[in-house]
């Protein structure tokens, strides 16, 4: 079934010089989006090619919810994401984003410091020096790190909170965090997309307990990226060759969990 794609539309606003009241309604102007043809601003959205300081759909993320300053989500998002944080403070809990939106050049800049092996990947292994072919080497990096062009952390709807260890979230404090946000997070819109890997979802990053995704924005552009983003367009980096090998979009983009793919 088609869904409305609401926010698409809004999406399209990004790159407008200005925002008209459209005649029709927001759903139909946005069932009208996704059977066009693709749309060359909402697949460089999606691909992270944007700042997010300088779009007025991002809000600048507070201290008192953060580890460190200068992170972006978009404004929906981080709305949900204030309510979820108080409720789960009066339970005891205290949420803490330690990474939200990062563009196409952040991610790069991370990609290929892993791809060049100047930076140990969290199995203790070299990529550049361990893989000597380059769709094993790129594999191995997406255990947990997406190529540029493909992160969820592009749309301003994803965020990592408090840990990057899973086995932090197995114990002690972690693990009463944890499933706290497992019983109430999608009361307030959120879902984990990389839960255990197995037969409902064989493809795809490593189980990431810390990552979490606003799902009535990004289930829109999970969908729009279905349809219209292919492994091709996925360039620009070290290693991007190996994106139509491994079918990055199919398996890695479209590789979540059911709760997140309504």
């Amino acid at each position: 079934m088609l869904k409305t794609f609401l926010y698409l539309f809004a999406i399209l606003n990004i790159v407008a010089c200005k925002n008209e009241r459209p005649s029709k309604s927001v759903t139909e102007h946005a069932q009208n989006i996704i059977d066009a043809a693709p749309d060359t601003a909402i697949l460089n959205y999606l691909m992270g090619h944007f700042i997010p300081d300088s779009n007025e759909n991002f809000v600048l993320i507070q201290p008192k919810h953060a580890n460190r300053s200068g992170m972006y989500l978009r404004t929906e998002a981080y709305e949900a994401f204030n309510k979820m944080y108080d409720a789960a403070l009066k339970d005891g809990i205290k949420l803490e984003i330690i990474s939200a939106t990062r563009n196409f050049d952040y991610q790069k800049g991370i990609w290929e410091r892993k791809w060049s092996g100047q930076t140990i990947l969290s199995s203790g292994e070299n990529a550049s020096l361990d893989f000597n072919n380059d769709s094993l080497r790129a594999r191995k990096i997406l255990e947990y790190s997406s190529m540029p062009g493909t992160s969820r952390h592009h749309w301003g709807t994803d965020f990592d909170l408090n840990n990057l260890e899973n086995a932090w979230f197995e114990k002690g404090e972690g693990l009463k965090l944890f499933n706290w946000l497992e019983k109430n997070a999608s009361l307030y819109g959120f879902c984990r997309p990389y839960t255990r890997k197995g037969d409902a979802r064989p493809e795809g990053y490593n189980e990431e307990k810390w990552h979490w995704s606003y799902t009535p924005l990004s289930d829109s552009l999970t969908e729009y990226a279905s349809r219209y983003l292919t492994n091709e367009m996925i360039s620009g980096f070290l290693g991007s060759q190996t994106s139509e090998q491994i079918n990055v979009v199919h398996n890695y983009i479209l590789g979540i969990d059911h709760s997140c793919n309504h």
